[in-house]
């Protein structure tokens, strides 16, 4: 309808204000516009192209006034309009109050700074930034050392740390640009995924994707009452929530009619829970998470029923398949794959652990296990490296991390494929000293370990014996992470 030229850069954020009819708009510089939104036949003109616009819509794009736009202020420069570009950042999410007296933003320097509509004054900043968490961490350790008693539903040096590289990964996405393209993305495996934050329908809490999980706020007193889904943000990176309040509202009036005039048959539902739902998005994941206040698995443990079946029954798994699957089920295998093979059976003292091969994927990395395993290389070669909450290594003859080669001599080059990622538990991946230094060293990752991606190769996944890794990763071990009591690869089949 019409062209709103405010801005030099490109815009990141955008929003609008329903209840003084107001538009606000962020940009790659850090600027935050505000602009009249509302339909005035013959309203003011400015900040727009007028070419084939109606008169009707000639204010828009205008600058706000406090008749018609609720503003409070005569000048930008008595408001936190320009404060971040001052910090040399921008906003890479923005929300408005349903009630209209506030908007969040979401900064680019992962700061959080919720303004007052009418003054456009920063009225507080949440800080989300990882230094933050370093102190966090660092109090908690500070405290195990003492031995002091710490929450156990806080997180520890390890599972901080492959949250950590998550959240650096980020930085590298259109994510942390507010989806335009700058230099400084450089991975687009999230593809056009956003950040997003929501107020609640009164306005008083707002919700925030962390590092945690979902944060709920007070904004009256500024406390995080609730983390939604804190169960599984250490292999979920929510990033954009949409709240469903899911409470209908009632004509009482009409329910009274229909009853007579009688309240008795009236529910009031003074006790009755609200059924609001949280539908979530995820980092790289092409699910939608649902949260309410019924939890399945709670019940099932009440009622003494098995929880995996109910979190199977309870999970729907209707994406496409990943791209393991499409490896795995392209078929017409070529004489060299079919040498290479693409399952393999690490025999061990602990019992088998099954392996998918990816040779179409890595075919010089499945070409070197495969010829290591067919001679023998790994027979009796021991587990010489576990670190519990991390990753089992094995595949060094000398048994101290030193040791092995590849089936050529010496050493050979990386094959990343941005398809097979350190993204979930159970990835077998190259071990290495730096870039093009593979060998016959490999480990198995007990947990997601994303800051590993295009450092390591990853050529199989886990696909049964699942508990054999666990059981090696609570072995114990010495102070250089060697189990106390050796764990050997008996042999190694390759089907």
């Amino acid at each position: 309808v019409r062209i709103v030229k405010l801005h030099a850069s490109p815009v990141t954020a955008l929003a609008y204000n329903a209840v003084h009819n107001c538009a606000i708009s962020c940009d790659g510089k850090g600027v935050i516009e505000l602009w009249n939104g509302s339909i005035l036949a013959g309203g003011a003109t400015g900040g727009g192209d007028g070419e084939g616009a109606g008169d009707e819509f000639a204010s828009i794009g205008s600058s706000p006034v406090a008749a018609r736009n609720g503003i409070d202020f005569q000048s930008k420069f008595s408001t936190s309009l320009y404060d971040l570009m001052k910090k040399k950042t921008f906003a890479v999410a923005l929300a408005v109050s349903p009630t209209g007296t506030n908007f969040a933003l979401y900064g680019a320097d992962r700061k959080i700074r919720i303004l007052d509509y009418a003054t456009c004054n920063t009225v507080v900043t949440y800080d989300e930034r990882p230094k933050v968490y370093d102190k966090m961490v660092q109090k908690r350790a500070d405290k195990l050392a003492r031995g002091e008693s710490v929450d156990p539903s806080g997180i520890d040096a390890i599972e901080y740390g492959k949250r950590a590289a998550t959240e650096r990964e980020m930085d590298d996405t259109v994510i942390m640009s507010g989806g335009t393209e700058t230099e400084n993305v450089l991975m687009r495996d999230s593809g056009s995924q956003l950040l997003s934050l929501q107020f609640d329908p009164t306005g008083r809490y707002i919700l925030i994707p962390t590092i945690l999980g979902i944060k709920v706020i007070n904004l009256r007193t500024n406390k995080c009452i609730a983390t939604v889904g804190k169960a599984d943000a250490s292999a979920l990176r929510f990033l954009s929530v949409c709240l469903c309040s899911g409470d209908a509202r009632i004509d009482r009036q009409i329910q009274l009619a229909r009853t007579g005039g009688s309240s008795a048959a009236i529910d009031h539902g003074s006790n009755k829970k609200s059924d609001a739902l949280i539908v979530a998005l995820a980092y790289k994941k092409r699910r939608l998470y649902v949260f309410s206040h019924s939890d399945p698995v709670a019940e099932a443990e009440m009622n003494g029923d098995d929880d995996e079946a109910v979190i199977l029954n309870r999970d729907v798994m209707n994406e496409p398949p990943d791209a393991d699957d499409m490896l795995v089920a392209s078929g017409g295998r070529g004489e060299s794959e079919s040498k290479l093979g693409d399952e393999a059976i690490l025999r061990t003292s602990m019992g088998d652990i099954h392996i998918r091969l990816f040779p179409n994927a890595v075919p010089r990395t499945i070409e070197n296990f495969c010829g290591h395993a067919k001679s023998g290389y790994y027979d009796n070669v021991i587990f010489h490296r576990v670190i519990k909450g991390f990753m089992l290594q094995t595949g060094d003859p000398l048994g101290d991390g030193t040791g092995g080669e590849s089936i050529w001599g010496g050493e050979f080059e990386d094959e990343f494929r941005k398809e097979l990622r350190h993204d979930r538990p159970f990835t077998v991946s190259m071990a290495n000293a730096g870039p093009g230094t593979n060998g016959s060293q490999f480990f198995i990752t007990t947990v997601p370990t994303p800051w590993l991606d295009n450092k390591h190769t990853v050529f199989g996944r886990v696909t049964k014996g699942m508990d054999v890794c666990s059981a090696i990763e609570s072995a114990q071990t010495d102070e250089m992470d060697k189990p106390l009591s050796e764990i050997r690869i008996m042999s190694v089949d390759i089907m």
